[in-house]
Protein backbone atom coordinates (compact mmCIF):
# COMPACT_ATOMS: atom_id res chain seq x y z
CA UNK A 1 0.00 0.00 0.00
CA UNK A 2 1.44 3.52 -0.86
CA UNK A 3 1.92 6.03 1.00
CA UNK A 4 -1.53 7.87 0.00
CA UNK A 5 -3.84 5.54 0.29
CA UNK A 6 -2.94 4.57 3.91
CA UNK A 7 -3.06 7.93 4.40
CA UNK A 8 -6.30 8.21 3.08
CA UNK A 9 -7.38 5.10 5.23
CA UNK A 10 -6.23 6.48 8.32
CA UNK A 11 -7.83 10.04 7.89
CA UNK A 12 -11.05 7.55 7.67
CA UNK A 13 -11.39 6.12 10.53
CA UNK A 14 -12.50 8.45 13.21
CA UNK A 15 -10.93 7.14 15.71
CA UNK A 16 -9.72 8.93 19.29
CA UNK A 17 -6.75 10.25 18.20
CA UNK A 18 -6.49 12.65 14.92
CA UNK A 19 -4.72 10.53 11.62
CA UNK A 20 -1.19 11.02 12.00
CA UNK A 21 -1.41 12.55 15.31
CA UNK A 22 1.76 11.65 17.41
CA UNK A 23 0.90 9.73 20.85
CA UNK A 24 1.27 11.56 23.53
CA UNK A 25 2.00 10.81 27.36
CA UNK A 26 -1.62 12.21 27.80
CA UNK A 27 -2.79 9.78 25.66
CA UNK A 28 -1.19 6.91 27.38
CA UNK A 29 -2.62 7.91 30.53
CA UNK A 30 -5.77 8.07 29.11
CA UNK A 31 -6.08 4.99 27.06
CA UNK A 32 -8.58 2.95 29.12
CA UNK A 33 -11.20 5.96 28.93
CA UNK A 34 -10.15 6.60 25.38
CA UNK A 35 -12.25 3.58 23.84
CA UNK A 36 -11.72 4.62 20.24
CA UNK A 37 -7.92 3.26 20.41
CA UNK A 38 -5.64 0.53 22.15
CA UNK A 39 -2.20 2.30 22.70
CA UNK A 40 -0.80 0.54 26.03
CA UNK A 41 -0.48 -3.46 26.87
CA UNK A 42 -3.11 -3.61 30.09
CA UNK A 43 -5.58 -1.59 27.65
CA UNK A 44 -4.23 0.97 30.04
CA UNK A 45 -0.96 1.00 31.99
CA UNK A 46 -2.39 -0.31 35.35
CA UNK A 47 -3.64 -3.40 33.69
CA UNK A 48 -6.80 -3.26 34.60
CA UNK A 49 -8.00 -4.85 31.07
CA UNK A 50 -10.98 -3.22 31.47
CA UNK A 51 -13.06 -1.09 28.59
CA UNK A 52 -15.88 1.19 30.38
CA UNK A 53 -17.62 0.35 26.54
CA UNK A 54 -21.25 -0.58 27.16
CA UNK A 55 -22.30 -0.68 23.03
CA UNK A 56 -21.73 -4.57 23.47
CA UNK A 57 -23.60 -6.36 26.31
CA UNK A 58 -25.51 -9.44 27.96
CA UNK A 59 -28.13 -8.68 26.07
CA UNK A 60 -26.82 -8.55 22.64
CA UNK A 61 -23.34 -10.58 22.53
CA UNK A 62 -24.90 -13.46 20.73
CA UNK A 63 -25.39 -11.00 18.10
CA UNK A 64 -21.37 -10.55 17.88
CA UNK A 65 -19.72 -11.69 14.42
CA UNK A 66 -16.38 -12.03 12.63
CA UNK A 67 -15.76 -9.16 11.19
CA UNK A 68 -12.05 -10.59 9.53
CA UNK A 69 -9.32 -12.59 10.14
CA UNK A 70 -5.63 -12.65 9.56
CA UNK A 71 -3.15 -15.08 9.55
CA UNK A 72 1.06 -14.75 10.41
CA UNK A 73 1.80 -16.61 7.31
CA UNK A 74 4.83 -19.24 7.17
CA UNK A 75 5.78 -21.89 9.35
CA UNK A 76 6.41 -20.16 12.34
CA UNK A 77 3.55 -20.62 14.26
CA UNK A 78 4.26 -21.95 17.84
CA UNK A 79 2.90 -19.98 20.96
CA UNK A 80 1.14 -16.61 19.90
CA UNK A 81 0.39 -14.67 23.21
CA UNK A 82 0.27 -11.51 21.63
CA UNK A 83 -2.03 -8.45 22.97
CA UNK A 84 -2.78 -6.46 19.80
CA UNK A 85 -2.62 -2.60 19.72
CA UNK A 86 -4.90 -0.37 17.71
CA UNK A 87 -3.92 3.31 16.71
CA UNK A 88 -5.36 5.43 13.48
CA UNK A 89 -7.07 2.92 12.31
CA UNK A 90 -4.25 0.21 11.95
CA UNK A 91 -4.09 -2.86 14.00
CA UNK A 92 -0.43 -3.50 16.10
CA UNK A 93 0.19 -7.59 16.35
CA UNK A 94 3.37 -9.05 17.41
CA UNK A 95 3.85 -13.09 16.36
CA UNK A 96 6.26 -15.59 17.41
CA UNK A 97 9.54 -15.62 16.48
CA UNK A 98 9.89 -11.68 17.09
CA UNK A 99 7.52 -10.23 14.51
CA UNK A 100 5.61 -7.51 13.63
CA UNK A 101 2.45 -7.09 11.42
CA UNK A 102 0.47 -3.28 11.01
CA UNK A 103 -2.98 -4.45 9.69
CA UNK A 104 -5.54 -2.31 8.01
CA UNK A 105 -8.52 -2.28 10.68
CA UNK A 106 -11.17 -1.66 7.96
CA UNK A 107 -10.07 -4.92 5.76
CA UNK A 108 -7.87 -7.06 7.42
CA UNK A 109 -5.37 -6.94 5.33
CA UNK A 110 -1.26 -6.57 6.01
CA UNK A 111 -0.01 -3.03 5.63
CA UNK A 112 3.77 -3.81 6.64
CA UNK A 113 5.44 -6.73 8.45
CA UNK A 114 9.06 -6.56 10.29
CA UNK A 115 10.63 -9.67 10.62
CA UNK A 116 13.61 -9.48 13.50
CA UNK A 117 16.45 -11.66 12.10
CA UNK A 118 17.16 -14.21 14.98
CA UNK A 119 20.81 -15.55 15.17
CA UNK A 120 21.46 -19.15 15.88
CA UNK A 121 21.77 -20.12 19.37
CA UNK A 122 19.00 -18.12 21.44
CA UNK A 123 17.78 -19.48 24.68
CA UNK A 124 14.48 -18.97 25.42
CA UNK A 125 13.03 -20.91 28.42
CA UNK A 126 9.05 -21.11 27.29
CA UNK A 127 8.47 -21.08 23.83
CA UNK A 128 9.30 -18.36 21.15
CA UNK A 129 6.62 -16.06 21.95
CA UNK A 130 6.17 -12.58 22.09
CA UNK A 131 3.03 -10.81 24.31
CA UNK A 132 2.97 -7.34 22.74
CA UNK A 133 4.81 -3.83 21.86
CA UNK A 134 4.05 -0.46 22.77
CA UNK A 135 3.31 3.12 20.95
CA UNK A 136 4.57 6.17 21.57
CA UNK A 137 5.18 9.17 19.41
CA UNK A 138 5.00 7.70 15.63
CA UNK A 139 7.21 4.64 16.54
CA UNK A 140 5.95 1.40 17.95
CA UNK A 141 8.34 -0.68 20.29
CA UNK A 142 8.69 -4.21 21.19
CA UNK A 143 11.77 -6.50 22.32
CA UNK A 144 12.87 -9.58 20.68
CA UNK A 145 13.91 -12.99 21.56
CA UNK A 146 17.50 -12.37 21.37
CA UNK A 147 17.31 -9.63 24.59
CA UNK A 148 16.68 -6.66 22.43
CA UNK A 149 14.47 -3.29 21.64
CA UNK A 150 13.90 -2.20 18.59
CA UNK A 151 11.67 1.05 17.59
CA UNK A 152 10.22 1.16 14.52
CA UNK A 153 8.42 3.63 12.73
CA UNK A 154 4.10 3.26 12.53
CA UNK A 155 3.33 3.92 8.84
CA UNK A 156 6.54 1.72 7.42
CA UNK A 157 8.07 -0.56 10.10
CA UNK A 158 11.28 0.97 8.97
CA UNK A 159 13.58 0.48 12.06
CA UNK A 160 14.32 3.87 13.74
CA UNK A 161 16.84 2.25 16.57
CA UNK A 162 17.45 -1.02 17.51
CA UNK A 163 19.34 -1.72 21.13
CA UNK A 164 20.86 -4.55 22.84
CA UNK A 165 18.86 -5.19 26.61
CA UNK A 166 21.30 -8.26 27.42
CA UNK A 167 23.91 -11.24 25.93
CA UNK A 168 21.70 -13.81 24.41
CA UNK A 169 24.52 -16.17 24.29
CA UNK A 170 24.45 -15.94 28.35
CA UNK A 171 20.85 -17.24 28.40
CA UNK A 172 19.07 -13.73 28.35
CA UNK A 173 16.09 -12.95 26.01
CA UNK A 174 12.90 -10.77 26.38
CA UNK A 175 9.16 -11.78 25.58
CA UNK A 176 7.36 -9.00 27.43
CA UNK A 177 5.77 -5.45 26.19
CA UNK A 178 7.97 -2.56 27.22
CA UNK A 179 6.00 -0.05 28.78
CA UNK A 180 6.74 3.56 28.22
CA UNK A 181 6.14 7.10 30.94
CA UNK A 182 7.49 10.17 30.86
CA UNK A 183 9.13 9.40 27.63
CA UNK A 184 11.43 6.60 28.71
CA UNK A 185 10.71 3.25 27.11
CA UNK A 186 10.96 0.56 30.30
CA UNK A 187 11.89 -2.98 29.91
CA UNK A 188 12.68 -6.31 32.18
CA UNK A 189 14.42 -8.87 30.90
CA UNK A 190 14.33 -12.76 30.13
CA UNK A 191 16.54 -16.15 31.14
CA UNK A 192 15.74 -17.41 34.94
CA UNK A 193 16.62 -20.41 33.74
CA UNK A 194 20.24 -19.77 33.20
CA UNK A 195 21.15 -17.96 35.85
CA UNK A 196 21.25 -14.59 34.66
CA UNK A 197 20.42 -11.26 36.68
CA UNK A 198 17.07 -9.42 36.53
CA UNK A 199 17.30 -6.05 35.49
CA UNK A 200 15.08 -3.03 34.66
CA UNK A 201 16.13 -0.64 31.53
CA UNK A 202 15.01 2.94 30.85
CA UNK A 203 15.54 4.40 27.61
CA UNK A 204 14.97 7.44 25.64
CA UNK A 205 12.31 6.96 24.09
CA UNK A 206 13.52 8.85 20.73
CA UNK A 207 17.09 8.09 20.66
CA UNK A 208 17.00 4.40 22.87
CA UNK A 209 20.11 5.53 24.58
CA UNK A 210 19.82 4.43 28.24
CA UNK A 211 18.96 6.44 31.20
CA UNK A 212 19.09 4.08 33.85
CA UNK A 213 19.47 0.46 34.94
CA UNK A 214 18.72 -1.62 38.45
CA UNK A 215 19.52 -4.75 38.97
CA UNK A 216 17.00 -6.56 41.27
CA UNK A 217 19.50 -8.95 43.35
CA UNK A 218 20.72 -7.64 46.07
CA UNK A 219 25.01 -6.39 45.20
CA UNK A 220 24.01 -5.34 41.90
CA UNK A 221 24.94 -1.61 41.33
CA UNK A 222 22.13 0.44 39.23
CA UNK A 223 23.43 2.91 36.88
CA UNK A 224 21.58 6.40 36.14
CA UNK A 225 23.36 8.56 32.81
CA UNK A 226 25.77 6.47 32.63
CA UNK A 227 27.62 6.44 35.86
CA UNK A 228 26.74 4.03 38.73
CA UNK A 229 24.12 4.57 41.08
CA UNK A 230 23.13 3.25 44.05
CA UNK A 231 23.46 -0.74 44.98
CA UNK A 232 20.25 -2.88 45.02
CA UNK A 233 19.75 -4.01 48.95
CA UNK A 234 22.84 -5.08 50.62
CA UNK A 235 26.05 -7.11 50.13
CA UNK A 236 25.55 -10.72 51.07
CA UNK A 237 22.80 -9.46 53.40
CA UNK A 238 20.68 -12.21 52.16
CA UNK A 239 22.66 -14.29 49.57
CA UNK A 240 25.37 -16.57 50.80
CA UNK A 241 29.05 -15.91 49.60
CA UNK A 242 28.96 -15.15 45.74
CA UNK A 243 25.29 -16.88 44.66
CA UNK A 244 24.05 -13.37 44.02
CA UNK A 245 26.44 -13.19 40.96
CA UNK A 246 23.91 -15.19 39.20
CA UNK A 247 20.85 -14.80 41.18
CA UNK A 248 18.22 -14.85 38.84
CA UNK A 249 15.27 -12.68 39.71
CA UNK A 250 14.57 -12.20 35.95
CA UNK A 251 11.95 -9.08 35.46
CA UNK A 252 10.67 -11.33 32.25
CA UNK A 253 6.52 -10.06 32.61
CA UNK A 254 7.09 -6.77 32.76
CA UNK A 255 5.21 -4.09 34.65
CA UNK A 256 2.56 -1.52 35.37
CA UNK A 257 2.23 2.04 36.30
CA UNK A 258 0.72 3.63 39.00
CA UNK A 259 -0.27 7.53 38.51
CA UNK A 260 -1.45 8.52 41.69
CA UNK A 261 1.94 7.20 43.44
CA UNK A 262 4.29 7.94 40.28
CA UNK A 263 5.38 4.59 40.92
CA UNK A 264 6.30 1.08 38.20
CA UNK A 265 6.01 -1.70 39.78
CA UNK A 266 8.02 -4.91 38.54
CA UNK A 267 8.02 -8.46 39.80
CA UNK A 268 11.24 -10.49 39.97
CA UNK A 269 11.36 -14.35 39.17
CA UNK A 270 12.91 -17.41 40.76
CA UNK A 271 16.05 -17.13 42.62
CA UNK A 272 18.62 -19.01 40.66
CA UNK A 273 19.56 -21.59 40.74
CA UNK A 274 16.23 -23.75 42.04
CA UNK A 275 17.96 -25.76 44.56
CA UNK A 276 17.18 -23.49 47.46
CA UNK A 277 19.77 -25.46 49.95
CA UNK A 278 22.70 -24.21 47.60
CA UNK A 279 21.36 -20.77 48.39
CA UNK A 280 21.09 -20.71 52.21
CA UNK A 281 17.59 -21.00 51.94
CA UNK A 282 17.01 -24.77 52.55
CA UNK A 283 16.32 -24.34 56.48
CA UNK A 284 14.93 -22.07 58.51
CA UNK A 285 17.56 -19.15 59.27
CA UNK A 286 17.35 -16.41 61.75
CA UNK A 287 16.17 -13.08 60.46
CA UNK A 288 15.87 -12.78 56.38
CA UNK A 289 19.19 -14.38 55.92
CA UNK A 290 18.23 -17.13 53.18
CA UNK A 291 15.54 -14.85 51.85
CA UNK A 292 17.45 -14.06 48.45
CA UNK A 293 16.34 -10.78 47.97
CA UNK A 294 14.89 -9.18 45.32
CA UNK A 295 13.88 -12.54 44.10
CA UNK A 296 10.29 -14.05 43.82
CA UNK A 297 9.21 -10.07 44.67
CA UNK A 298 7.32 -7.07 43.67
CA UNK A 299 9.19 -4.07 43.36
CA UNK A 300 8.04 -0.02 43.32
CA UNK A 301 10.61 1.65 41.20
CA UNK A 302 10.63 5.59 40.94
CA UNK A 303 10.55 6.39 37.01
CA UNK A 304 12.88 9.35 36.55
CA UNK A 305 15.77 7.47 38.16
CA UNK A 306 15.14 3.83 38.87
CA UNK A 307 15.84 3.74 42.29
CA UNK A 308 13.94 0.98 44.37
CA UNK A 309 11.09 3.03 46.37
CA UNK A 310 9.84 -0.56 48.53
CA UNK A 311 9.70 -4.37 48.16
CA UNK A 312 7.25 -6.93 48.92
CA UNK A 313 8.57 -10.85 48.70
CA UNK A 314 6.12 -12.87 47.84
CA UNK A 315 8.04 -16.11 48.77
CA UNK A 316 11.32 -15.54 50.58
CA UNK A 317 13.31 -18.64 50.82
CA UNK A 318 11.75 -20.13 47.48
CA UNK A 319 12.66 -23.68 46.42
CA UNK A 320 9.32 -24.19 44.08
CA UNK A 321 10.06 -21.98 40.79
CA UNK A 322 7.38 -19.42 42.53
CA UNK A 323 8.35 -16.66 40.37
CA UNK A 324 6.99 -13.34 41.83
CA UNK A 325 6.55 -11.86 38.09
CA UNK A 326 3.03 -11.64 37.97
CA UNK A 327 1.41 -8.20 37.31
CA UNK A 328 0.30 -5.88 39.99
CA UNK A 329 -2.98 -4.14 39.33
CA UNK A 330 -3.75 -0.87 41.05
CA UNK A 331 -7.74 -0.52 42.51
CA UNK A 332 -9.37 1.29 45.33
CA UNK A 333 -11.26 -1.18 47.89
CA UNK A 334 -14.62 -0.85 49.23
CA UNK A 335 -13.38 1.81 51.98
CA UNK A 336 -11.62 4.38 49.35
CA UNK A 337 -8.41 2.99 49.86
CA UNK A 338 -5.60 2.92 47.32
CA UNK A 339 -4.33 -0.80 46.86
CA UNK A 340 -2.43 -3.59 45.08
CA UNK A 341 -3.59 -6.79 43.85
CA UNK A 342 -1.70 -9.69 42.46
CA UNK A 343 -2.19 -13.45 42.52
CA UNK A 344 1.04 -15.22 42.24
CA UNK A 345 2.22 -18.23 41.61
CA UNK A 346 2.59 -19.42 44.80
CA UNK A 347 -1.25 -19.67 44.92
CA UNK A 348 -1.74 -16.84 47.28
CA UNK A 349 -3.63 -13.75 46.01
CA UNK A 350 -2.12 -10.78 47.89
CA UNK A 351 -3.65 -7.08 48.53
CA UNK A 352 -0.52 -4.40 49.43
CA UNK A 353 -0.76 -0.56 49.87
CA UNK A 354 0.12 1.40 46.84
CA UNK A 355 1.99 4.00 48.89
CA UNK A 356 4.81 1.87 50.38
CA UNK A 357 3.98 -1.70 49.04
CA UNK A 358 3.33 -2.69 52.37
CA UNK A 359 1.57 -5.67 53.33
CA UNK A 360 -2.35 -5.63 53.38
CA UNK A 361 -4.04 -9.09 52.90
CA UNK A 362 -3.89 -12.62 51.15
CA UNK A 363 -6.15 -15.29 50.48
CA UNK A 364 -5.37 -18.55 48.76
CA UNK A 365 -7.23 -18.87 45.45
CA UNK A 366 -6.34 -22.39 44.33
CA UNK A 367 -6.74 -25.69 45.82
CA UNK A 368 -4.40 -28.03 48.10
CA UNK A 369 -1.84 -25.49 48.62
CA UNK A 370 1.29 -27.99 50.25
CA UNK A 371 3.73 -25.88 50.59
CA UNK A 372 2.78 -22.77 53.16
CA UNK A 373 -0.57 -23.79 55.17
CA UNK A 374 -0.77 -19.56 54.89
CA UNK A 375 0.36 -16.30 55.22
CA UNK A 376 1.22 -14.75 58.37
CA UNK A 377 0.25 -11.03 59.48
CA UNK A 378 3.66 -9.65 58.09
CA UNK A 379 2.70 -10.86 54.77
CA UNK A 380 5.45 -14.04 55.39
CA UNK A 381 4.89 -17.70 54.66
CA UNK A 382 4.33 -20.19 57.27
CA UNK A 383 6.03 -22.69 55.55
CA UNK A 384 5.33 -26.70 56.05
CA UNK A 385 9.20 -27.51 55.66
CA UNK A 386 8.16 -31.24 54.52
CA UNK A 387 6.91 -29.68 51.27
CA UNK A 388 9.98 -28.46 50.28
CA UNK A 389 12.36 -30.94 48.39
CA UNK A 390 15.39 -32.18 50.22
CA UNK A 391 19.30 -31.41 49.46
CA UNK A 392 20.96 -32.79 46.31
CA UNK A 393 22.56 -36.43 48.15
CA UNK A 394 25.33 -37.31 46.51
CA UNK A 395 24.98 -40.89 47.37
CA UNK A 396 21.70 -41.35 45.41
CA UNK A 397 21.59 -42.55 41.93
CA UNK A 398 22.25 -39.14 39.83
CA UNK A 399 22.67 -37.26 43.10
CA UNK A 400 18.98 -36.90 43.54
CA UNK A 401 17.92 -35.58 47.09
CA UNK A 402 14.09 -36.16 48.79
CA UNK A 403 11.21 -35.98 46.25
CA UNK A 404 7.74 -34.24 47.64
CA UNK A 405 4.78 -33.64 46.20
CA UNK A 406 3.66 -29.83 45.65
CA UNK A 407 1.04 -28.44 45.53
CA UNK A 408 0.85 -25.84 43.08
CA UNK A 409 2.69 -27.02 40.57
CA UNK A 410 5.82 -24.29 39.80
CA UNK A 411 4.06 -23.28 36.56
CA UNK A 412 1.93 -21.67 38.98
CA UNK A 413 -1.49 -21.19 40.85
CA UNK A 414 -1.40 -18.27 38.06
CA UNK A 415 1.79 -17.94 35.63
CA UNK A 416 1.87 -15.08 32.90
CA UNK A 417 -2.01 -14.83 31.66
CA UNK A 418 -2.77 -11.66 32.84
CA UNK A 419 -5.81 -11.24 35.15
CA UNK A 420 -9.09 -8.42 34.80
CA UNK A 421 -10.08 -6.23 37.04
CA UNK A 422 -13.74 -4.96 36.30
CA UNK A 423 -14.75 -0.96 37.79
CA UNK A 424 -18.39 -2.48 37.62
CA UNK A 425 -18.33 -5.33 39.33
CA UNK A 426 -15.17 -4.20 41.88
CA UNK A 427 -14.13 -8.32 41.47
CA UNK A 428 -11.01 -9.87 39.68
CA UNK A 429 -11.29 -12.06 37.13
CA UNK A 430 -8.26 -14.61 37.61
CA UNK A 431 -6.98 -17.49 35.13
CA UNK A 432 -5.50 -20.35 37.20
CA UNK A 433 -4.76 -24.02 37.19
CA UNK A 434 -4.94 -26.61 39.97
CA UNK A 435 -2.10 -28.54 39.43
CA UNK A 436 0.89 -30.27 41.42
CA UNK A 437 3.93 -31.50 41.15
CA UNK A 438 6.84 -34.44 41.89
CA UNK A 439 9.98 -31.90 42.47
CA UNK A 440 13.53 -33.27 43.04
CA UNK A 441 16.66 -31.38 43.81
CA UNK A 442 19.88 -32.17 42.22
CA UNK A 443 23.59 -31.19 41.97
CA UNK A 444 24.13 -28.10 39.70
CA UNK A 445 27.42 -25.49 38.97
CA UNK A 446 26.96 -22.52 36.97
CA UNK A 447 28.25 -22.51 33.33
CA UNK A 448 27.23 -19.17 31.24
CA UNK A 449 24.77 -20.00 28.85
CA UNK A 450 23.25 -23.28 30.54
CA UNK A 451 20.76 -24.42 32.04
CA UNK A 452 20.77 -23.52 36.02
CA UNK A 453 18.24 -25.62 38.19
CA UNK A 454 19.64 -27.92 40.41
CA UNK A 455 15.99 -29.63 39.96
CA UNK A 456 13.79 -32.32 38.53
CA UNK A 457 9.94 -32.07 38.26
CA UNK A 458 6.69 -33.60 36.99
CA UNK A 459 3.29 -31.79 36.74
CA UNK A 460 0.64 -33.62 37.13
CA UNK A 461 -3.27 -32.63 37.42
CA UNK A 462 -5.01 -33.32 41.22
CA UNK A 463 -8.82 -33.50 39.97
CA UNK A 464 -10.53 -35.50 37.49
CA UNK A 465 -12.64 -33.13 35.93
CA UNK A 466 -10.59 -30.00 35.50
CA UNK A 467 -7.28 -28.25 35.57
CA UNK A 468 -8.21 -24.12 34.22
CA UNK A 469 -10.20 -22.05 36.44
CA UNK A 470 -11.45 -18.90 35.89
CA UNK A 471 -12.55 -17.14 39.09
CA UNK A 472 -14.25 -14.24 40.24
CA UNK A 473 -12.23 -13.31 43.75
CA UNK A 474 -13.56 -10.10 45.64
CA UNK A 475 -10.33 -8.40 46.79
CA UNK A 476 -11.88 -6.99 49.77
CA UNK A 477 -12.63 -10.48 51.33
CA UNK A 478 -10.99 -12.81 49.06
CA UNK A 479 -13.76 -14.71 48.38
CA UNK A 480 -14.09 -16.72 45.67
CA UNK A 481 -17.88 -15.61 43.90
CA UNK A 482 -17.83 -18.08 41.44
CA UNK A 483 -15.35 -19.96 39.10
CA UNK A 484 -15.67 -21.47 35.49
CA UNK A 485 -14.07 -24.82 35.02
CA UNK A 486 -11.88 -26.17 32.16
CA UNK A 487 -10.24 -28.95 31.19
CA UNK A 488 -7.25 -28.02 29.81
CA UNK A 489 -5.02 -25.35 31.15
CA UNK A 490 -6.30 -21.94 31.11
CA UNK A 491 -2.80 -19.76 29.80
CA UNK A 492 -4.29 -16.46 27.99
CA UNK A 493 -5.30 -12.92 29.35
CA UNK A 494 -8.55 -11.85 30.80
CA UNK A 495 -11.02 -8.59 29.50
CA UNK A 496 -13.73 -7.00 31.36
CA UNK A 497 -16.46 -4.54 29.61
CA UNK A 498 -18.67 -2.16 31.10
CA UNK A 499 -21.28 -4.10 29.22
CA UNK A 500 -21.19 -7.10 32.15
CA UNK A 501 -18.63 -9.27 29.85
CA UNK A 502 -16.11 -11.14 30.72
CA UNK A 503 -13.32 -12.04 27.60
CA UNK A 504 -11.38 -15.24 27.75
CA UNK A 505 -10.06 -18.17 25.40
CA UNK A 506 -9.01 -22.10 26.43
CA UNK A 507 -6.56 -24.15 24.31
CA UNK A 508 -9.06 -25.98 23.39
CA UNK A 509 -9.56 -22.83 21.00
CA UNK A 510 -13.08 -21.27 22.69
CA UNK A 511 -13.14 -17.53 22.39
CA UNK A 512 -15.61 -17.03 24.94
CA UNK A 513 -17.87 -14.06 26.74
CA UNK A 514 -18.81 -14.84 29.85
CA UNK A 515 -21.30 -13.07 32.41
CA UNK A 516 -19.56 -11.13 35.03
CA UNK A 517 -21.58 -11.93 37.80
CA UNK A 518 -22.43 -15.53 37.66
CA UNK A 519 -19.88 -17.35 34.80
CA UNK A 520 -22.49 -18.12 32.07
CA UNK A 521 -21.08 -18.35 28.95
CA UNK A 522 -23.13 -16.42 26.52
CA UNK A 523 -21.19 -16.72 23.18
CA UNK A 524 -18.34 -18.75 22.23
CA UNK A 525 -16.66 -19.15 18.67
CA UNK A 526 -14.00 -21.84 17.96
CA UNK A 527 -10.78 -20.13 16.88
CA UNK A 528 -8.69 -23.58 15.14
CA UNK A 529 -6.66 -23.51 17.12
CA UNK A 530 -5.65 -23.18 21.20
CA UNK A 531 -5.91 -19.68 22.75
CA UNK A 532 -3.13 -17.89 24.73
CA UNK A 533 -3.33 -14.77 23.56
CA UNK A 534 -5.06 -11.55 25.25
CA UNK A 535 -8.43 -10.15 24.21
CA UNK A 536 -9.06 -6.44 23.35
CA UNK A 537 -12.04 -4.34 22.69
CA UNK A 538 -12.42 -0.88 20.84
CA UNK A 539 -15.00 1.47 19.03
CA UNK A 540 -15.05 2.12 15.67
CA UNK A 541 -17.41 3.85 13.33
CA UNK A 542 -19.77 3.30 16.04
CA UNK A 543 -19.60 -0.22 16.33
CA UNK A 544 -17.68 -1.81 19.41
CA UNK A 545 -15.13 -4.79 17.95
CA UNK A 546 -13.01 -7.18 20.02
CA UNK A 547 -9.78 -9.15 18.94
CA UNK A 548 -7.91 -11.98 19.91
CA UNK A 549 -5.16 -13.93 18.65
CA UNK A 550 -5.55 -17.72 18.27
CA UNK A 551 -2.26 -20.23 18.32
CA UNK A 552 -1.33 -22.49 20.56
CA UNK A 553 1.54 -23.02 22.32
CA UNK A 554 3.24 -21.11 25.46
CA UNK A 555 5.59 -23.36 28.32
CA UNK A 556 2.48 -25.65 28.67
CA UNK A 557 3.60 -28.52 25.67
CA UNK A 558 6.96 -27.69 26.55
CA UNK A 559 7.66 -27.81 30.32
CA UNK A 560 4.18 -29.41 31.37
CA UNK A 561 4.62 -33.05 31.90
CA UNK A 562 1.74 -35.75 32.55
CA UNK A 563 -0.09 -32.52 31.72
CA UNK A 564 1.31 -31.84 28.45
CA UNK A 565 0.24 -35.15 27.32
CA UNK A 566 -3.38 -34.53 27.94
CA UNK A 567 -3.25 -31.33 25.43
CA UNK A 568 -0.96 -33.07 22.47
CA UNK A 569 -3.73 -33.41 20.23
CA UNK A 570 -4.25 -29.40 20.27
CA UNK A 571 -3.06 -27.71 16.62
CA UNK A 572 -0.75 -24.94 16.60
CA UNK A 573 -1.64 -21.89 14.51
CA UNK A 574 -1.18 -18.17 14.19
CA UNK A 575 -4.41 -16.10 13.26
CA UNK A 576 -5.61 -12.64 14.48
CA UNK A 577 -9.94 -13.13 14.90
CA UNK A 578 -11.74 -9.77 14.95
CA UNK A 579 -15.51 -9.51 15.71
CA UNK A 580 -17.74 -6.72 15.20
CA UNK A 581 -21.59 -6.05 16.71
CA UNK A 582 -22.98 -4.64 13.84
CA UNK A 583 -24.90 -1.59 14.51
CA UNK A 584 -28.44 -3.06 13.32
CA UNK A 585 -28.02 -5.50 15.80
CA UNK A 586 -26.83 -3.91 18.63
CA UNK A 587 -30.36 -3.45 20.26
CA UNK A 588 -31.08 -6.88 20.24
Amino acid sequence: MNRFVLATVLAMTGIATAAGAAVTEEDLANDQASTGDVLTNGMGRDLQRFSPLTTLNKDNVQNLVPAWAFSFGGEKQRGQESQPLIHDGMMYVTGSYSRVYAVDLKTGKEVWQYDARLPEGILPCCDVVNRGGAIFGDNFYFGTLDARIVALDLKTGDVKWNKKIADYKEGYSYTAAPLIVNGLVITGNSGGEFGVVGEVQARDAETGETVWTRPVIEGHMGTLNGAESTMTGELNATWPGDMWKTGGGATWLGGSYDKDTNTLVFGTGNPSPWNSHLRGAGEPVEGNKGDNLYAASRLGIDPATGEIKWHFQSTPREGWDFDGVNEVVPFVDKDGNQRFATADRNGYFYVLNRQDGAYVNAWPFVQNISWASGIDDTGRPIYNEDSRPGAANEAAEGGKGQQVFAVPSFLGGKNWMPMAYSQSTELFYVPSNEWGMDIWNEPISFKKGAAYLGAGFTIKPIFDDHIGSLKAIDPNTGEVKWEYKNDAPLWGGVMTTAGGLVFMGNPEGDFMALDDATGEILWSFQTGSGIVGQPITWEQDGEQYVSIVSGWGGAVPLWGGEVAKKVNYLNQGGTVWTFKLPKQLAAN
